[in-house]
């Protein structure tokens, strides 16, 4: 476990305070809880941004090659892969 030094807004940081009063909650555990979220919450991000990329960047070659197949299906002699 890491020990860090962190300075928090006054607003977050009284938020945090009631809400983990409320909670029944330790303040350590709350804020290891809130980045873990949103640690995951920015990895499945990224992942959708990568794909999304990747998806644009691969688009108009599927499209060609769907074409070339519908060539070939129909018997035109022009279609090369």
């Amino acid at each position: 476990m890491k020990i860090l030094s962190l300075k928090l807004d006054d607003d977050v940081f009284e938020s945090t305070e009631r809400l983990t009063a409320e909670l029944g909650c330790k303040r350590n555990r709350y804020i290891n809880d809130a980045l873990r979220w949103y640690n995951a919450h920015n990895e499945r991000k990224m992942v959708k941004d990568a794909l999304t990329r990747e998806s644009r960047l691969t688009r108009l070659d599927s499209i060609r090659i769907l074409k070339e197949f519908e060539q070939l299906e129909k018997g035109e002699p022009d279609a090369a892969i």
